[in-house]
């Protein structure tokens, strides 16, 4: 353990897949070698070239700009604390600590933001860049800046960037970072100095990856290539209220009809604000299932259009896989876990808070740890809070300060909507009539190439994502289509309308929750919370707990946005209406004594008018957690910060306790099938990483999903690489074994279907006790036979999941763990990836063997049609104690540094994965004892 250091002792040992020391020797000779025999990047480098931009943590620095003195304490975590006498001070001195850590992350990032990535590492990002520019992240950032922002927000972001620069100066790319140093073998890019709007920016991509269900709206029309509307029912079943609770339940919160506002008595003071929305509702809308019927919900004409959308969401997605990701895997597979806990039942008599992020995998963390002090809270200086926030951002974004803490998960509501444009010459077509592109030039510069410039195309829904891939606009020229369309005349595209491409005030609202001192000024700051939409969990010192959804939400005049509509009928054209804020649900004190989020339904849509999203998670995680507390609650005991510890590493699985008492029934009569199908006898359903019950069952599901539905589904959807003989689409006659057609996949690994998630798991449970549903048919294959029953696709998962362990893991059962199969690597997002090997190997690292699983509460992600790899994490885990601060406890994925050879590069990464908690010191007292490096920074 570093020193001054403490952690919580695990609850299961977990597995780290590395030796420290012994990587630290390679290392360190490779540098060497490197040195003396001359590889590439290497040969030039020195080891005072790789710490050359470690930060200075101790003694004193000038930092011009500063009206007093400001003292950075970091702990043995390199965590640190910042004592300041003025806000500006505060933000300032953030900016120049962040820079310290992370200024080439930060740099990426804006790089990323504003579609620049050409700039820094060449031709191989001009197609990223050009799909970002037509987005226009930055563009609509500035706009918020020069329009929307509040003065006292604009000063913070000025004082933020005044630190970045302050760090900047004088420094070339060697000074800041190795992975400048490498860029500098090919690249003569120098970083820039930082701009309030690279820090607004920041939220836009982060607002991109949390963004809602337009992968499934993508998906649900591809499918119709292959699927009748029944069959796409069945893959997106209603969401199951009875079961899995809703966040905001009977009475709480509850939509009064009459007033068109949230009703209910307060225990924390009045509930006061207006709403900023006039609108009124338009129904409930009828689901998933029902929306992607004949598609009359959504459009009315989706047969019509339903050749043009599959050539052009084909494309389209295509394009977006290759899309940087900021903060989650492109959209999918995003979620979290946070839950408040009434004093009423915890230990302590105050409430406790958790909160862990569902997020991509990433070198560094996405997180950066951090507190901000003002010496004396006054007029002059408002803050003292500590938490987590981004990297190239001021402020904290989840935490606490003296009096609240706060919780964030992404709320899954429906804020994009994609658009078939008839296309019309130099326009498109609009209620009959063509109306010309609004169009801008944008100039792409690219390091070691020549500059290349786009048109970027919009339509009154949105920018023209199809303009970005030259296969989009051939296909959509000759798209065929049904006569209910309009002519084909010069083909269709897609459009986007997001809420995220208007300005917004969310960076105000980052200020406001920092220093939000009870229930209503937490609600008033949330009001500013427009994108991306989060549920926001509450606690605070004086013992309420609460939930508030915030965002900007539409409200659409017709069809729910769960397809792609018709951009040529302003009937679909967003309205401009949005759910007035206070229509929004939210509760405050329940009854019961606890609220949960885990991306589960936010309230029964039988007591809500407004249409929020027709694809919510379905709770599989969000009901455990809930069984977890009310298990504790029911027999007496009382909550302590340990169990909301270990909640967080529950890692059950939910589908194998609906599926593992089938499997064992089932009569096999390969005795090495049978072998491990005994492994399932007895086990608990826990996904240890060292489980061989535990390998085996996620193998069978794996290929109970393949079987069922993966090898059905249009080449899209599946795993890019994958080959099978299928028969052709538009095939309306008998399977004939001539007429088949080999067809290949088209999605990353990641991004594919069924991905295995709590959707997957509703899918299968509404025909599981359908022996002959037609889901269960498969046809038979050189050397199997055609399954018609749901205990022979069964009986043949369980024996294709034995051999393709066997394979993956070797003959003997005895060795098999999920852990082998479960590994997570953190690499570097830029040349960890696409850099030279050696660089790769210097600037990534694992693998670790995680406990855990999708759609469970330790949520390690995977997607059940790529692999076992994991592809989503807890990116951060804490758990805040409102009875005593210096009490809450947190950890992070990495480490606070950014730099690949610092102490603190991956040094939280071991605990993190065996699922134990740093101390979290917040009073000064706490904070001067856990101290291990002091810098004065002076004006």
């Amino acid at each position: 353990m570093p020193p001054n250091t403490t952690a919580s002792s695990g609850q299961k040992p977990g597995k780290s897949g590395r030796k420290k020391g012994r990587r630290a020797r390679l290392l360190l000779i490779v540098l060497v070698l490197g040195l003396v025999g001359g590889f590439g990047y290497g040969g030039y480098w020195s080891v005072s070239t790789v710490r050359a931009s470690y930060p200075q943590t101790k003694g004193s620095l000038t930092l011009q700009g500063l009206s007093g003195p400001v003292e950075v304490k970091r702990d043995g975590n390199g965590i640190p604390q910042i004592y300041a006498s003025s806000d500006q001070d505060l933000f300032m001195a953030q900016g120049f600590v962040q820079a310290q850590d992370r200024f080439y992350e930060m740099d990426v990032r804006r790089h990323m933001t504003s579609g620049r990535l050409s700039e820094m590492f060449g031709k191989g990002q001009v197609k990223n860049d050009e799909f970002l520019r037509t987005l226009g992240w930055d563009r609509v950032a500035r706009q918020e800046y020069d329009t929307k922002l509040s003065a006292s927000t604009k000063k913070y972001l000025q004082a933020y960037a005044k630190g970045v620069n302050a760090y900047l100066k004088g420094k070339d790319g060697k000074d800041i970072s190795l992975e400048y140093a490498a860029l500098g073998f090919t690249n003569d890019y120098h970083p820039e100095q930082w701009t309030p709007v690279d820090s607004v920016s920041w939220l836009k991509a982060m607002a991109w990856d949390l963004r809602g269900n337009m992968k499934d709206e993508v998906d649900r029309a591809l499918m119709t290539s292959r699927f009748g509307p029944k069959q796409i029912s069945d893959l997106y079943p209603d969401y199951p209220y009875g079961r899995n609770k809703p966040i905001v339940q009977n009475g709480e919160g509850e939509y009064d009809a009459l007033t068109k506002t949230f009703g209910g008595s307060s225990t924390a003071g009045t509930q006061s604000g207006t709403g900023t929305g006039t609108g009124t509702g338009t129904g409930t809308g009828t689901g998933s299932g029902t929306a992607t019927g004949t598609g009359a919900s959504a459009s009315g004409s989706s047969s019509a259009r339903s050749a043009a959308l599959q050539s052009q969401l084909s494309g389209l997605t295509k394009v977006l896989d290759d899309v940087p990701t900021a903060v989650g895997v492109n959209g999918n597979g995003i979620g979290s876990n946070a839950w408040v806990v009434s004093g009423k039942y915890t230990i302590t008599g105050k409430p406790l808070l958790a909160n862990d992020p569902h997020l991509s995998a990433s070198l560094p963390s996405v997180w950066y740890q951090m507190g901000l002090h003002c010496t004396t809270v006054s007029s002059a200086c408002s803050y003292d809070v500590t938490g987590y926030t981004f990297a190239g951002m001021p402020g904290v974004v989840i935490g606490h300060n003296q009096n609240i803490a706060w919780g964030m998960t992404n709320s899954g509501v429906d804020v994009t909507d994609l658009y078939l444009e008839k296309m019309s010459g130099n326009g498109y077509l609009s209620d009959g009539k063509v109306r010309p592109f609004t169009t801008r030039t944008e100039t792409i510069k690219v390091a070691g190439g020549s500059s290349k410039k786009i048109v970027v195309r919009a339509t009154d829904n949105g920018p023209l994502l199809s303009d970005r891939d030259d296969e989009l606009v051939t296909v959509g020229r000759k798209a065929t289509v049904e006569t209910g369309a309009p002519d084909r005349g010069d083909g269709y595209g897609i459009s986007l309308r997001w809420t995220a491409l208007d300005p917004g005030t969310t960076m105000d609202a980052v200020f406001a929750l920092d220093k939000a001192a009870n229930w209503d000024e937490f609600r008033a700051a949330s009001r500013s919370f427009d994108v991306p939409s989060q549920n926001l969990v509450y606690a605070d010192t004086k013992g309420h707990i609460g939930y508030q959804l915030p965002g900007k939400i539409p409200v659409r005049a017709k069809g729910d946005g769960s397809l792609p509509a018709p951009g040529w009928d302003s009937r679909y054209s967003w309205t401009g209406r949005y759910i007035p804020q206070d229509a929004l649900p939210y509760a405050l004190d329940p009854s019961r004594g606890y609220i949960v989020t885990a991306n589960q339904a936010v309230i029964d849509k039988s007591k809500y008018p407004y249409t929020l999203t027709t694809d919510w998670g379905y709770g599989a995680r969000s009901q455990r957690i809930a069984d977890l507390i009310e298990s504790k609650i029911k027999t007496g005991g009382k909550i302590s910060t340990d169990d909301m510890r270990q909640m967080q590493l529950d890692d059950s699985s939910e589908i194998a306790k609906l599926l593992v008492p089938k499997l064992l029934k089932i009569d096999i009569a390969d005795k090495n099938v049978r072998q491990t199908q005994k492994l399932l006898e007895g086990w608990d359903y826990t996904q240890d990483a060292d489980s061989a019950a535990a390998a085996y069952f996620n193998a069978v599901w794996r290929n109970v999903l393949k079987l069922a539905f993966g090898n059905k589904m249009p080449k899209e959807l599946r795993v890019k690489g994958q080959c099978l003989w299928v028969e052709p689409a538009d095939s309306t006659g008998p399977a004939d074994e001539q007429k088949k057609v080999r067809e290949c996949g088209e999605r990353e690994p990641d991004q594919a279907q069924p991905d295995g998630g709590d959707r997957w798991f509703e899918v299968v449970r509404s025909i599981l006790d359908d022996q002959q549903n037609d889901w269960w048919h498969t046809p038979a294959t050189r050397t199997e036979a055609a399954t018609t029953t749901r205990d022979q696709l069964f009986a043949r998962a369980m024996a294709d999941a034995r051999w393709e362990l066997t394979a993956k893991l070797g003959k003997d059962v005895d060795t098999w763990s999920w852990g082998r199969l479960h590994r997570l690597f953190l690499k570097n997002q830029t040349l960890g990836t696409d850099g030279p090997g050696i660089l790769q190997y210097m600037l990534n690292r694992g693998p670790w063997q995680l406990d855990g699983g999708e759609a469970t509460v330790n949520a390690t992600g995977w997607n059940a049609a790529g692999g076992y790899g994991v592809v989503w994490v807890p990116s951060m885990r804490m758990v805040v104690n409102l009875a005593d601060f210096d009490k809450s406890k947190w950890i992070n994925l990495s480490g606070a540094s950014g730099h690949a050879y610092n102490a603190h590069y991956t040094d939280q990464t071991d605990l993190w994965a065996k699922g134990d908690l740093l101390s979290w010191h917040f009073s000064g007292p706490a904070v001067d004892k856990s101290t291990t490096d002091t810098l004065k920074l002076t004006p």
